[in-house]
Formats: C-alpha cells, structure tokens, sequence
C-alpha cells in the first residue's frame, strides 16, 4: 500500500494505492462515514466492468446502494447529464450525511464530484478512477466541472474528496488509447517537476512494462500533485503549473466536438506546438520540443493537428488562465522545469503558431 496525504487542514484527505483495494473499499468507506446510503456515479464502459464489485463491498460495510450509469465520453460530461443525476440521487433519497463515489475515468469523477459538491449543497464524496488520466491527475485537488458548449470545465468548483481509492490492477482492462492518454499526463508531470519520471516514461519500451512500473508513476504524479494542491488549493497561482499542455489541448478538443481526439492526446499535441513555439522565442532549451514528440509519438500519441489558429483563438477566449487582456501560459525551461509566463492576449498567436497547430 503505498498512500499520500494530501493537507489541507480540515479538508485533508489520503490517497491510498494498492493492488486488490477495489474490493476493500467498503470498509474504508465505512471507516470515513457514518452515511445509511451510498450512490455510485459510473459511465457505461466503467459499470458494467467493476460497478457490481463495488456495490457488493459497500453493501457488505452496511451501505445502501444505488448505481448511477450515464453513456461514456466527453459529451456526456453537460448540464443534462448532471440534472439526470440529480434526479437520481433525489430519487434514492440520499441526504447531506449519505455519501457519493465515483467510479470511472475523468468524466465521471468530475461530473459526479459537482454533483457532490452542489447535490443538497454538499454531500461527501470518494473517488475511485479507473483510467490512468484518473489515477494520475484528474482524480487529486478537488477540481470538479462540466462542459458547456463555449467550452471545456467552464461550470465548476473546488471541492475535495474525503479519500481517493486508486487501485492500479484495474489498468488491465484500460484500452491501450486510454492508457496512453494518462501517460501523456505523466508525461507532462515530468516536464513541469521532474526530469527524473521523464526519463523513466522515456525509457518504456512496452506496454507490458508501462503496466509494471504504474505503481510507481501513479505515486510520483500523485505526490507532485499533491504538494502542488497543498500550496495553491484554488489554482491561483502555482497550481497553474499543472496546465501545461492544456491551453491548447481544451482549445483543439472543443474545436473537433469532443470525438476526434482524447483529453491527454489534446495535451500531448498542446504541450508540443506550444514548446516548439517558445523555442523559436528563446524561452526554452533548444531540442525541447523534440524530446517531448519522441516520447509522444513512441507511444502512438498525435503531436500535431490542422486547425486554423483563429479558431484555436476563440476558444482560447474563455480559458481560465485568462484575465482582462492577459493570459497566463505555461511553459518549460527544459524538461523539469516549468514556469509561469504571463502575456498580453495579443501576442498569443506567436506561442500558438500562425497558421495551424
């Protein structure tokens, strides 16, 4: 068992990681919460795999279960999809000292952490992902959010879970595009903080051995993660470190609805275009660029996309990073080392690319 804390006075949590621990939630969930009732918010890809696992582990704990299944993807993460689980949880009647878990990928975790953040204005919640992405990122910091149809996570809170249950054998069954997709997260872990996990991702050679060594890079992640969270919990300032990558990732996602490419693909493609363009500016270590492509593409990651660059604008508009006529983009020295670089909104297509990403 391998376990972070992740302090935030009162709201401190623990991170616990383990071979098997899917089905040894029940009675850590019992340990945390007193609830008569418990509601499990799954996707249509994750329930029917593990949903009745866990039910059966928290109705042996003494909770009374209800599963919540919405269909998979992206375009499920909208207010439609959230007033259905609203309805849901009223008509199981849970009530403010019951308790949520989400069981799934980065969709579920977030679309059902804001249930739990507004449903009754708050009940408590427990995550379980299921995807590498999860595990690894979307998981830790209470971040929580839907999309609206001008852009990703643009509804959303800061609410943090009271414990975060990452069982890593529950990978196997990861598709190998999703598995993927988490690790360029990973990756982009590596080049914000830590050289050292860049070059073991470098090192992989299969997917056989980026299985074996998960335990590991989920821990890594998760502790810079945490330690990031604990200094900056409302992502005001360093915390924004934790987007490199996403700036253009959310833009090229939203600009092909959700369905051509993957949350860590657009990252991936992001963190790229972006570190070619700050190379070209003298801001970061030339080679960069290409160092990140390698380890991307090994992986069967995209690193370029044809957008046109205006479009890629509009929808940079209402990035969060964004205030009044400046936004703040993150960038990478060298591998290891990110930084904050704030700008004026008109000099942004420089770090974009003119003409496509």
């Amino acid at each position: 068992m391998r376990t972070i804390t992740v302090a935030l006075g009162e709201k401190t949590y623990k991170i616990e990681i383990a071979a098997g621990l899917l089905d040894q939630i029940g009675p850590k969930a019992r340990a945390l919460s007193a609830a008569a009732k418990a509601a499990v918010i799954s996707d249509s890809n994750v329930d029917p795999l593990y949903g009745e696992r866990l039910e059966r582990t928290l109705a042996d704990s003494g909770f009374e279960v209800t599963r919540i299944v919405f269909e998979a993807g992206e375009q499920s993460k909208n207010l439609a999809t959230l007033g259905y689980v609203y309805d849901e949880l009223a008509r199981a009647g849970l009530t403010r000292s019951d308790l949520l878990l989400t069981l799934g990928g980065g969709v579920p975790g977030d679309l059902g952490g804001l249930a739990a953040a507004t449903f009754l204005r708050g009940i408590d919640f427990i995550q379980v992902p299921t995807s590498l992405l999860a595990q690894i990122d979307s998981s830790v910091g209470g971040k929580v959010a839907i999309d609206l149809p001008a852009g990703k996570n643009l509804v959303g809170s800061f609410y943090q879970p009271k414990a975060v249950f990452i069982d890593p054998e529950l990978l196997q069954t990861l598709p190998l595009r999703f598995l993927h997709d988490g690790l360029a997260e990973a990756i982009k872990y590596g080049c914000i903080r830590d050289a050292a996990l860049f070059e073991q991702i470098a090192a992989i050679d299969s997917d056989a051995e980026l299985l074996e060594q998960a335990d590991s890079i989920i821990e890594t992640c998760c502790n810079i993660k945490a330690r990031i969270v604990e200094k900056d919990e409302f992502d005001t300032g360093e915390r924004m470190l934790l987007n490199f990558g996403h700036t253009i990732g959310h833009a090229i996602e939203q600009c092909c609805g959700f369905t051509t490419y993957t949350h860590g693909e657009g990252v991936g493609i992001g963190m790229v275009q972006l570190t070619r363009q700050t190379e070209k500016l003298g801001l970061t270590a030339a080679g960069t660029a290409a160092q990140i492509s390698s380890v991307l593409q090994k992986f069967g990651l995209p690193v370029t996309a044809s957008f046109n660059a205006r479009k890629i604008l509009q929808v940079m508009a209402l990035d969060k990073k964004k205030s009044g006529r400046k936004i703040t983009l993150v960038i990478i020295e060298k591998t290891g080392v990110g930084r904050l670089h704030k700008i004026d909104w008109q000099e942004l297509p420089a770090y974009i690319g003119q003409e496509s990403v």
